[in-house]
């Protein structure tokens, strides 16, 4: 045998007893009663589901915007997109109201039209079978509280839509200045 091969060998055979150090002491052990003792009982706990989002909220009636005018000559809302002839008829029917109720300044909050606040908010809308909105709460703020629950009032001010809208959907309320 050659220096290499005697090398190899050696690399061979301490590969193997590291390999099989782990097992040898199971291996070399004998049961005192030549039977395995018994495992202790298996138990398991479910863990408490943890809410991966904010609690869905019932909605109250609308109230009225009681927020005070602001001081400053605020710029003004941009003017909402035109209703586009194509699309489902309850699409149209919600961008109808939310620009009803930006003609009549209940849409944009004055404070934040005055602070220059500009953002998109995403919110779930849940509706009954008449088209009625049973719930609804933000999946995605816009980062200003202020726009957050002026989009909320006027997402759950929404009645009666028509028969093809979803029980279900993501409503994006955009809110832009000039």
């Amino acid at each position: 045998m050659t220096r290499r091969d005697f090398r190899l060998a050696a690399a061979l055979f301490c590969s193997l007893m590291l390999h099989a150090a782990p097992m040898l002491p199971a291996l070399l052990s004998t049961p005192s009663s030549g039977k395995n003792p018994p495992a202790p009982p298996l138990t398991v706990e479910l863990a408490p589901a943890r809410p991966s989002s904010p609690a869905l909220r019932l909605d109250p009636p609308p109230k009225a915007d009681t927020a005070a005018t602001a001081k400053a000559t605020p710029p003004k809302p941009l003017p909402p997109t035109k209703v586009a002839a194509q699309g489902p008829n309850w699409v149209r029917q919600v961008r109808e109201h939310l620009q009803k109720l930006d003609q009549q300044g209940q849409f944009y909050p004055r404070e934040s039209i005055a602070l220059g606040e500009q953002g998109e908010v995403l919110v779930l809308l849940i509706l009954n079978s008449e088209g009625q909105v049973v719930g609804s709460r933000i999946e995605q703020g816009s980062g200003y509280p202020r726009l957050d629950e002026a989009a909320l009032r006027a997402v759950r001010s929404l009645r009666g839509l028509s028969e093809d809208a979803p029980r279900e959907t993501l409503i994006p309320v955009r809110f832009r200045l000039k």
